[in-house]
């Protein structure tokens, strides 16, 4: 078993687990919380780990279901499932999760998966028109591995490369940074932090998270545009998201205040 294969099934899976761990989490502890945060705001950070579990552990079929066009096929139908659903959901869950008078509106909700189904077809409609063929990405006994190949004949214009990378920047990172944004003005404002001590610890944690997967994804975007176009770059934005996941998961568990008796 080389290396190339066991990176191909290793990082998306051990992801993927660790975010339906969190997903376990989330309902757990909203047993004990949602009267105090809001049982909207939990559930939707839920569903937001859950989709993020199924991103991630459905990312080997990309290599695993054959030859040209099937990796190009699942990579399509994941990032929109990503920039389309995933990140707009995970912005929205935020606006309900961090506490404000009003809720989060209505038009919030509605711009962000306008942007986002948007930023999704443009990216599907740029790979299909990139993507030429496959490559073997590793044989392991009966079974091989394929990769997308972008351009087969030639270098990629600039241009395209840079519209690639410009969608993605907007859906997933720049939800995931405004997500971030919202949290530390949140955490800088909160006015009951003498009470429920640990909040701000706890958005720090949260804010941390999401400022490390979408730094993840500007990382791999650069090495993209400086390097070859199309590296293992995705083992970058993996780790990403374990790291992140970390983060996260000290934001779950971590109590709103000291000794909480009332809440365990």
């Amino acid at each position: 078993m080389n290396f190339s294969f066991l990176t191909a099934f290793l990082f998306p899976i051990l992801a993927g687990l660790m975010y339906f761990v969190m997903a376990a989490e989330v309902r757990r502890t909203s047993k004990f919380r949602s009267m105090m945060f809001g049982d909207i705001g939990f559930k939707k950070i839920e569903a937001a780990f859950i989709m993020f579990g199924i991103y991630f552990i459905t990312r080997p079929l990309q290599n695993i279901l054959g030859p040209h066009p099937m990796p190009l096929i699942v990579n399509c139908l994941r990032q929109f499932f990503l920039m389309a659903v995933i990140a707009p959901s995970i912005l929205v869950a935020i606006f309900h999760w961090v506490p404000t008078p009003s809720g989060a509106p209505h038009s919030s909700k509605f711009a962000s998966y306008t942007v986002g189904i948007l930023m999704g077809i443009i990216f599907i409609l740029l790979n299909t028109l990139a993507v030429t063929g496959s490559k073997v990405l590793s044989i392991w006994g009966s079974i091989t591995l394929y990769d997308p190949v972008w351009f087969k004949s030639a270098n990629p214009p600039i241009q395209l490369i840079l519209i690639h990378l410009i969608c993605q920047f907007v859906s997933p990172v720049g939800f995931l940074l405004l997500a971030a944004a919202y949290v530390r003005h949140r955490r800088h404002n909160y006015q009951l932090a003498n009470i429920y001590n640990l909040i701000p610890t706890k958005w720090r944690y949260l804010e941390a998270s999401l400022i490390i997967f979408a730094g993840s994804f500007i990382v791999a975007g650069l090495t993209t545009l400086f390097g070859n176009y199309y590296t293992y770059i995705w083992i970058i934005y993996f780790v990403g998201a374990l790291v992140s996941g970390f983060f996260e998961m000290k934001s779950i568990k971590l109590p709103p205040r000291n000794t909480p008796k009332d809440l365990k």
